[in-house]
């Protein structure tokens, strides 16, 4: 799995199993699932017609799922809890034409590591119930909008046959999304700015909690080199599972995780304009990209 994101859409690409209750949703193999930010004069009528149009234009084929707001995209929060990777935009009122009306709220949960079919299934379930306890939480009466759509997915083998909040799968979907759509609210209704999408991580150090990667006052910069690019502090690639940038650690509460650590691939300059410009490259063709910026004939 790999993300990127232009101004108007979040694109969610790798070989999936998925399910989706967005337009023309069901449960498929796919190979992108996309959250696009419709313009303020957007024509609800045909929504599937415009969702193939943003696939066509993207060169994306057939096999997709796609989902729409009017959230902009600055607004997205991207949480990582090991294997699971939750992406949301949220909006509860919309301005036009009754502010007390709800909106849209957008939830995409990737895991990295396969779920059954019913698993699959559940994760929509698990995901809703943590989108109506982050609702509670803050004060909203209601428990979803009129026009929120889930989308789960996954990759490789079946490890998880059931995704419920009692379950390894299902613990850290529930989390994840708790925590995403409140973030996403607080950015949408303006109590916290950020002028990009925001990338949070569930850490373990210092007790269990999300932390927000910022690149503006980063107190470990340099953390590789001086002059290095931090824009992708939060690599869009991990875990990568590529040899040659990292390696499976033990977890000091468990099992293991991927470190990467060591790795400067996206802190190059260079390597990090090139993905910039190009953002739908694989990694192996950012190292071929190095390498050849390296004089390396391989």
């Amino acid at each position: 799995m790999r993300y990127y994101f232009t101004r108007d859409t979040l694109f969610v690409r790798g070989a999936f199993r998925a399910a989706s209750t967005g337009v023309n949703g069901g449960s498929r193999p796919v190979s992108t699932i996309f959250n696009h930010t419709v313009p303020e004069n957007f024509d609800h009528a045909e929504p599937d017609r415009y969702l193939w149009r943003i696939a066509a234009t993207a060169g994306l084929g057939e096999d997709f799922f796609g989902l729409l707001t009017a959230v902009p995209m600055r607004h997205l929060c991207i949480l990582q809890y090991d294997f699971i990777t939750v992406f949301v935009t949220a909006g509860v009122t919309n301005p036009n034409p009754d502010p007390a009306a709800p909106h849209t709220i957008n939830i995409v949960v990737a895991s990295q590591e396969g779920l059954s079919d019913g698993a699959l299934l559940e994760t929509i379930a698990t995901a809703t119930g943590a989108k109506a306890h982050a609702l509670g939480l803050m004060g909203y009466p209601f428990t979803g909008t009129t026009t929120d759509a889930v989308a789960a997915a996954c990759e490789g083998e079946v490890r998880h046959v059931y995704a419920g909040t009692a379950t390894e799968a299902g613990r850290r979907i529930y989390a994840a999304v708790l925590q995403g759509v409140r973030e996403a609210l607080d950015r949408q209704e303006g109590r916290t700015v950020r002028e990009r999408p925001s990338f949070f991580i569930f850490s373990r150090y210092g007790g269990d909690h999300w932390v927000e990667w910022r690149p503006e006052g980063c107190p470990y910069y340099p953390c590789h080199f001086e002059g290095q690019a931090c824009d992708f502090c939060y690599c869009p690639y991990y875990p990568c599972r590529d040899g040659d940038l990292g390696e499976w650690v033990e977890s000091l509460s468990g099992g293991r995780v991927w470190s990467c650590s060591a790795c400067t691939l996206l802190h190059e300059p260079d390597v990090a304009v090139y993905f910039k410009k190009n953002p739908e490259a694989s990694l192996q063709e950012l190292k071929k990209y190095r390498a050849s910026m390296e004089g390396d004939p391989q």
